[in-house]
């Protein structure tokens, strides 16, 4: 068996350890040893790569396997993975592992909601480890269908209307995704769908003017592109703690692995004709977003409208085109991936004790609940980039690298983007000042406990991570800039 596919056969084995576990305890057991393997098989997978590469092995992609499927329409299960596909599996193994704590007091069907848990992570590794467009596109569904079930039964507040919502306009997104695969497959001519081989082909360029639009778009809108971002807030102010998590720091992360890997390089004659309409879409994302955040009052809002500004950003990096932007996407979608899953698990937590995410109702949690609290602030100093953080990195990598345009045109928009920092750090700051600081209000909140075993696990291995892509950049950067300018070949020529 390949290497690869044991990152959706531990998930496999999962579902089947769940269907037969028989109590809580059994339950546990099984998202604990089961998530830990995926942390240990990427870090490993991590380490094997860096080893091949220091070896001399250039291949485009790498411990590449192709199984033919279904031959009339030439679909293979076809996985590899390169520098970014690594970061991306390493980031899905944390937010996964982390998730499974904070839904560790789930006591409504919990053996249901940790199948469909776990059935969404699979769908996620399996499309990171995937280089057949088909199987990447079934992975795809496999990661976006369990969302409906797991915030519409275990979500709170409008959760059928927010699943349902969610589901409508991400199945929609998903019907200009199958059209744009099946129009890339059969205008390259390619004997399989292989994404290599594709790339190596050429689409006419009257197909690429079809066909980029609707791929770029069937990806974008699971990465909150403007004006089809709406179903993410609510989304994710309906979810359960660790699905928000799981869906704001993984699955996002499709959209823009998509839009890079597949709309970005096989259409690059496409992409650079059409990127500035994109390019205006996505800026607007992050200024928007930004601003939006700072007229909520909900916890869950304002960390979804923030999401949908810095995954905006990612977007907005990968259609920069520079070798220094796209590395800044990838690092902003690793980033953000960990500082937004620590903002929802505190908000989570915070709401666990409390029963309200209304920022007017929340203030002196540090004299309650201080080791939240302080978490807290560090989530909001990552989120506004305060060096030392992974955000910080991430976002002046991609402030970098789309400068490195030269016309006005792309330059301008760079700027307003910039404009983001400061907007974001109004929020943040406020939103601080106001819940943590001051003095208690709602005397029934002294009574309130501070975090348990399994929230602090969780929390902290989050930081950690955060600090450490902050304190050392250079490791991740150099294992994603050397796919990156790879995947740009195409496009800078």
């Amino acid at each position: 068996m390949n290497f690869l596919s044991i990152f959706v056969l531990i998930p496999l084995l999962m579902l089947l350890a769940l269907w037969i576990s028989r109590n809580m305890k059994q339950t546990h057991t099984v998202m604990v040893v089961g998530s830990s393997l995926l942390i240990a098989m990427s870090v490993t997978l991590t380490y094997m790569y860096l080893q091949a590469r220091a070896a001399g092995d250039t291949s485009q992609m790498l411990f590449t396997q192709s199984i033919e499927w279904y031959k009339p329409l030439n679909i293979c299960y076809a996985v590899g993975v390169d520098g970014i596909s690594v970061v991306m599996l390493l980031l899905a193994s944390v937010i996964v592992f982390t998730g499974v704590f904070a839904s560790w007091k789930m006591k409504e069907q919990t053996k249901e909601y940790f199948l469909w848990y776990t059935l969404l992570s699979m769908g996620v590794f399996g499309f990171f480890i995937s280089i057949d467009l088909f199987t990447m596109f079934m992975f795809y569904e496999i990661a976006l269908i369990p969302m409906y079930l797991l915030i519409g039964v275990w979500g709170t507040g409008k959760k059928e209307y927010s699943a349902m919502k969610l589901t409508l306009m991400l199945m929609g997104a998903s019907a200009f995704l199958l059209f744009g695969i099946l129009g890339i497959y059969f205008g390259a001519g390619a004997t399989s769908m292989n994404l290599l081989e594709i790339g190596g082909l050429h689409i006419p360029i009257e197909m690429q003017r079809i066909f980029f639009p609707m791929t770029f778009l069937g990806f974008g809108v699971l990465g909150a592109l403007f004006p089809f971002h709406t179903w993410s807030p609510d989304g994710h102010a309906s979810a359960p703690t660790a699905v928000s998590m799981l869906h704001a720091g993984v699955l996002m992360k499709l959209g823009g692995y998509g839009c890079f890997r597949v709309a970005m390089y096989l259409m690059p004659e496409a992409a650079q004709e059409l990127s500035w309409i994109f390019l205006i879409l996505t800026g607007i994302s992050v200024v928007y977003g930004a601003f939006s955040a700072c007229v909520q009052t909900d916890l869950k809002y304002i960390n979804a409208y923030s999401s949908v500004s810095h995954c905006g950003l990612v977007l907005f990096a990968i259609l920069m085109m520079t070798q220094t932007a796209a590395t800044g996407a990838v690092l902003q979608m690793l980033s953000h991936g960990l500082i937004t899953a620590l903002f929802f698990a505190l908000i989570g937590m915070i709401y666990g004790r409390t029963h309200t995410r209304d920022v007017r109702e929340l203030r002196g949690l540090m004299k309650i609940m201080p080791f939240l609290s302080v978490c807290y602030v560090i989530a909001g100093l990552a989120n506004l980039g305060l060096p030392g953080f992974s955000g910080f990195v991430a976002e002046m990598t991609i402030f970098v690298g789309s400068f490195e345009n030269t016309d006005t045109f792309h330059r301008v928009f760079t700027i307003l983007a910039t404009s983001s920092i400061v907007i974001t750090a109004v929020y943040i700051l406020r939103l601080i000042g106001r819940s943590i600081y001051g003095e208690v209000e709602n005397k029934s909140f002294l009574t309130l406990t501070d975090a348990s075993w399994d929230e602090k696990l969780s929390v902290i291995v989050l930081i950690i991570c955060i600090v450490g892509v902050g304190s050392f950049p250079f490791f991740f950067s150099n294992i994603i800039s050397e796919s990156a300018s790879t995947f740009l070949v195409q496009l800078i020529n």
